[in-house]
């Protein structure tokens, strides 16, 4: 199909189940991938046939996915979803109008592009915003197309109907932002106030959550709950402790005490060596990468915290957590970091709280509108 093929169709406004038909993906398939980002989003899997029949409708919304300071990695990891593939999330659900790694047009036409989209679909399409955005001297240190990564953050996610930034950087400033910060990088959110914006941490983002999102704003017309940090709860409202397949081992005390040792080797708990995950929100024990098949934790490396704000400046990585309450199975760790200890104690506190009020929220919501019902 070429490009004035693929634009015609487009105008034509073809639903996602008919956009997949074309492309030889069967019903069952559709289906399936409804149920499984039904899952990701930690909803009953009777929600899977209101999902299918919200996508079997939808028009394909347009997608501007803008990089900054960053590493790509993000898009690495879009490239490698399983989730759906990146073809099918290309081809099929969304209409990917500008991403400057990916696309076929470059200089004045890849601008075009995006001024098109702008203007024609203003409060309509998504952002998706990789990397942090550079604030000292007006925005001097980033530029792109002749304009400042900050100019152009509050031009796109201004006029977007929603935007996610993906990664920590562009959720939190990420390393860019590390002590000193010299170019003043910040997330999307700081740098953008008035801008709809959902946060994605992790070096890199996982694109199962990232899908998950769009799907959830697409049948339901807006973003999913979030936290005190503005991540989606459904993949940051655990902690990796909570999930870790290693967490046994932490209960029984078992622990790996060298890089390597007997207990490296058995799968023993890394809590020692700088695991972060009692301090850490996210979902990668359950939603893992590279098509589910491993994390770094069950690769052998600790969790070093990613997915937290400033997690590159709060500890190092490799010295242990302190004895934060409730998870001290052993006495005698080093007294280190105590205002780490309180921090963490602190936003293991607020987190709780701010969840058991959005979900008293949502509760409350569900019951009026099934009163007005």
């Amino acid at each position: 199909m070429d490009r004035d093929e693929c634009a015609g169709k487009k105008q034509e406004g073809f639903s996602v189940a008919r956009m997949l038909e074309e492309r030889g993906v069967s019903r069952r398939d559709f289906l399936k991938f409804c149920s499984t980002v039904t899952a990701a989003m930690a909803l009953p899997a009777t929600m899977a046939p209101k999902v299918a029949q919200a996508l079997d409708k939808v028009q394909r919304p347009p997608l501007v996915w803008l990089e900054f300071q960053d590493c790509c990695g993000d898009t690495e990891a879009l490239l490698r979803s399983a989730n759906p593939t990146v073809g099918e999330l290309v081809l099929d659900i969304l209409s990917v109008d500008y991403h400057e790694t990916i696309m076929a047009a470059a200089g004045h036409q890849a601008e075009a592009n995006l001024e098109k989209t702008i203007k024609e679909f203003q409060g309509k399409y998504l952002c998706v915003v990789e990397g942090s955005i550079p604030m000292k001297e007006g925005g001097a240190y980033g530029c792109v197309g002749g304009k400042s990564h900050l100019a152009r953050a509050k031009q796109v996610c201004g006029s977007a109907a929603a935007t996610i930034a993906v990664g920590t950087c562009a959720s939190f400033g990420g390393i860019p932002a590390a002590a000193p910060n010299p170019t003043g990088a910040v997330g999307v959110k700081e740098a953008v106030p008035g801008a709809t914006v959902i946060n994605l941490p992790g070096c890199p983002c996982n694109a199962d959550n990232l899908t998950a999102v769009v799907v959830h704003f697409l049948t339901f017309g807006k973003l999913p709950s979030l936290d005190s940090h503005g991540r989606p709860l459904f993949a940051y409202g655990k902690r990796i402790h909570d999930n870790c397949e290693r967490r046994p081992h932490f209960d029984a005390g078992q622990y790996v005490e060298h890089w390597g040792d007997d207990a490296h080797r058995k799968g023993h708990c890394l809590y020692k060596m700088g695991c972060k995950g009692p301090a850490t929100f996210h979902n990668c024990p359950t939603q893992r990468f590279n098509e589910r098949i491993s994390w770094p934790v069950a690769a052998g490396h600790g969790c070093v915290g990613c997915s937290e704000p400033q997690f590159w400046d709060t500890s190092p990585l490799y010295r242990r957590l302190p004895n934060v309450p409730g998870f001290g199975i052993e006495q005698s760790a080093d007294k280190i970091g105590l205002a780490f200890t309180a921090g963490v104690g602190g936003a293991f506190a607020i987190h709780g709280a701010m969840n058991a009020l959005r979900k008293d929220k949502d509760t409350a919501d569900e019951n009026t509108k099934d009163g007005e019902e």
